[in-house]
Order: structure tokens, then sequence, then C-alpha cells
């Protein structure tokens, strides 16, 4: 009975203090007042035993809580250690996915880098085969043009002065006075021959630029260029740039005379200067005039040009390791420039 009165306390909630104070009541009630102690410490003592059992329930019940509680404390400790767990692999899986979205944008980029450098491998192969052919039909243009030369020049004088010698020949009991004319003639043709023949051969390569130097095979040609456009042209340099290599300075002569043969044919320009200038490890020569300008890209397209002008100059400039820069804007004229490497120690000079 008293456990069964102990699973009631349970089942409505009592707690140990709950039913002490209600056992208190009611020994308190049941107490025989003027009873003999005898009476009264049985009283008590059966009261006790009846207590301890209602109590039984209550700490069955309360080891079974605390048991319980240690397994969900347990359970708990397990489950924040499975939860720390899961919030690292989730960690590490969504490094794993920026990694794997990093990868996937670095190989498409690399992809496209890939066909870039394809398409530009490609339209340089298109270029050089361009340039290839642009090579072989200017070489072909100018042996024409010496051919021409040759014959219409050389060919008509050396045909003057045989004329000339069998005249002698026939005429050799003439007078003083007109066997002398003839001589003078003579001599005349055999005079514009040998220029001719210098002026092939200072166009085709300058032996002053062998001999002498860039600042005197410029000057030279200065010279000639003068005499047959008309054109005079500004010349300031500095001596040290005799320090380039004899490459270096072939590129920056041929550069020179492709762009004045270019000013007298095109631009129809009053002056031109040319200016060959120190720079920090490197040489600047810059050619400019005041004729008319002209579309760059367009010049410098070897798919659309039939003839190498600038494009030769700049392959020049880049062959030796240089830059090569052309601005031509209506009102200013045109600037070239030509930027070699150049390591020497170079000093001023004006010509």
């Amino acid at each position: 009975m008293a456990q069964g009165l102990g699973i009631e306390a349970v089942l409505q909630g009592l707690e140990t203090l709950d039913l002490a104070r209600i056992h208190g009541e009611a020994l308190l009630a049941l107490m025989p007042v003027d009873g003999a102690n005898a009476a009264r410490d049985r009283t008590v003592k059966q009261a006790s035993i009846f207590f301890l059992d209602v109590l039984t329930p209550i700490e069955r019940t309360r080891g079974e809580t605390l048991k319980n509680l240690a397994e969900l404390e347990k359970s708990n400790d397990s489950l924040r250690q499975l939860t720390d767990e899961l919030t690292a692999a989730n960690r590490s899986l969504k490094g794993e996915v920026l990694q794997r979205k990093s990868a996937e944008h670095s190989l498409r980029e690399s992809e496209k880098r890939q066909a870039g450098l394809l398409k530009e491998a490609r339209q340089m192969q298109l270029r050089l085969r361009h340039l290839s052919h642009l090579v072989l039909s200017t070489q072909e243009e100018e042996r024409k043009e010496i051919s021409r030369e040759l014959h219409d020049e050389i060919v008509q004088t050396l045909t003057g002065i045989n004329v000339q010698l069998a005249s002698l020949k026939i005429e050799s009991g003439v007078s003083k006075e007109t066997f002398t004319k003839h001589i003078s003639y003579t001599q005349r043709l055999v005079e514009k021959s040998v220029n001719i023949v210098h002026r092939f051969a200072r166009d085709l390569r300058p032996t002053l630029l062998d001999d002498l130097g860039l600042i005197p095979a410029l000057l030279g040609y200065f010279k000639a260029f003068t005499a047959r456009s008309g054109l005079r042209v500004k010349f300031v340099a500095f001596a040290g740039v005799e320090g380039l290599s004899n490459e270096k300075r072939t590129v920056l002569f041929r550069v020179a005379q492709a762009a004045l043969i270019n000013v007298a044919k095109h631009a129809h320009a009053s002056s031109i200067s040319l200016t060959i200038k120190r720079m920090p490890k490197s040489v600047l020569m810059e050619i400019k005039d005041d004729g008319i300008s002209f579309d760059v890209r367009h010049a410098l397209d070897s798919r659309r040009n039939k003839r190498l002008g600038l494009i030769g100059m700049r392959e020049r400039v880049k062959m030796v390791g240089g830059e090569f820069d052309v601005e031509s804007m209506p009102g200013l004229g045109t600037t070239i420039s030509a930027k070699l490497p150049f390591k020497a120690r170079l000093e001023h000079t004006k010509v």
C-alpha cells in the first residue's frame, strides 16, 4: 500500500519534500494526545517505516532519472562532437567546392588563352606568309628598277662613249680643237657613268657606313636626297651613336632611307628633320615631316598593304630588339620613331 502511494505520488509529480510535509501533517493528526510514550514511539516508528516505503518508488525513479540524465548528457556530448565534425566537414567541403570552381575557372581561362594564342599564331603565320610574298615582290621590283635604270642610263651612256670613240677613230685627221671637244664630251660621259654606278652602289650598300660610320653615311645620303628631291634635311645627332653594333647602325640607316623615300614620294612635305638622341639604355631616332597624314593602322596591316614601306621598317627594328612607332595626324605631319637598345656611354654632338 505504501509503495502504491509512492507510485501515485510519482505520477502526480510530487517530490520528497512534498511527501514529507504530507506525512508530517498526517502523523500529527494520528498521534494520540494523551497516549503513553510507548504508544507514541510505536506510532512514530510505524509511520517512519511507512514513509520509507512511500519514498522507495520516488528514489528508484530519481535514480533512473539521474541515469537517464547522464546518458542524455553523454548523448549530447556525442551529438556536439558529431556537429563539430559535420561543421568541419562542411567547411572542408566548401573549401573543396571553391577550389574546384577556381580550378574550373582557371581551366576555362587557360583554354581561352590557348585559343587566343592559337588564333594569334595562325594570324602571325598568315602575316609572315604575306610578308614573304611582299619581300619577294619587292626584291623583284627592285631588280626591275635596277635593270631599267642600268639599261636607260648606263647602257645608253656607254653606247654614247662607244660612238664617240668610233667617231674619234674615223676622224683622227680632224683639227686638234675638234678632237679635244670629242675627248671632253667622252670624258663627261665616262664621269656620268661613274656617278650612276656610285649612286647604285650607295643605294645598295653605302661604303661610308662601313668605313666611317652612320653619321657620315647619313650626311652623304642627305646630300644625294636633296639633289634629287629638292628637300633639305635638318639633322641632329650625337657621336656616341657610332658605338652601336654594325647591325644596329645599318638598321637606323635603312629606316632613315626608307622614311625619306616615302616622304619624297607621298608626303608633299616642305621640311624634314632627323634626330638621333640619347635615351636611358637606348638610342632614339625620330624622323619628322610636315606633309599630309595617312592611316597608320592601314599602312602597317600587311594583309592590306602591297608594299613593304613602314612594315619593312618595323620588321628591321624588331629584328634587333628595338621598338618602332608611327604617328600621323592631319595638320601635324608624320613622326617615325625607332628606339634601339644601347648600354654604352653616350656623348652629345650636333652635325
